[in-house]
């Protein structure tokens, strides 16, 4: 039986299970950040409060999703493709931040930085542990957080190794260049949701569908 209001078929416990998931998430990453920007303010740290700011992305790509889950077809096709805006806004957030170290190197801070690390690796394989069970949903709001979740586990893992040695090493080479391998994850992802939420995808798969029977 599925839950009506969506762009795609959902199942109705999917839908609630999801539901109360992504509201989870959302919420959850909101008071996190805030009490990183918070500690960052208290204790006059920049890496620290660029690190807390960065969450606002997720906060609000997972927020969008939640608001719009289940209003109607219309509503959850922009919400997707919101989300894959919002991911493309960090691709090119990245892009600067990448300008903006080679010209201004920033000091090392290995307390904040290694904080900042391993709290972003643990909350990424969390998210993702959370929505695995939604990965093969046809919905477009289900695929782009799914899709945001996953390559949030790769950017984050990646560039916290490669950022922390690139960081201690006499060498920043390498980090450099994962941030540019993350912009064009973000901008991979903009892609996909995009392809995912097109109205003529999901009426071609129908049509098909139906010529079948």
């Amino acid at each position: 039986m599925g839950e009506p209001g969506h762009a795609a078929f959902v199942d109705v416990a999917v839908a609630r299970a999801y539901r109360l998931t992504i509201w989870g998430i959302a919420l959850g990453i909101f008071v996190f950040a805030g009490n990183v920007v918070l500690w960052a303010l208290a204790v006059g740290n920049n890496q620290l409060f660029k690190d807390g700011v960065d969450w606002v992305y997720d906060v609000a790509l997972y927020g969008i999703a939640a608001l719009v889950f289940g209003r109607d077809e219309r509503a959850e096709r922009w919400a997707a493709l919101a989300i894959g805006g919002v991911m493309a806004v960090a691709g090119f957030h990245t892009l600067y931040d990448l300008w903006d170290k080679i010209m201004r190197p920033r000091p090392i801070e290995l307390w904040a930085l290694e904080f900042s690390a391993a709290s972003a690796i643990v909350i990424a394989v969390l998210i993702v542990g959370l929505l695995w069970r939604f990965r093969r949903e046809d919905n477009p709001v289900i695929k782009a957080t799914w899709l945001s979740s996953r390559n949030d586990v790769i950017s984050t893992t990646g560039f916290a190794l490669v950022g922390l040695v690139a960081r201690v090493l006499p060498v920043r080479w390498p980090e450099y260049f994962f941030d540019v391998v993350v912009a064009c994850i973000c901008f991979q992802a903009t892609w996909a949701i995009w392809k995912a939420a097109r109205p003529d995808v999901h009426n071609k798969a129908a049509t098909d569908a139906a010529g079948g029977l």
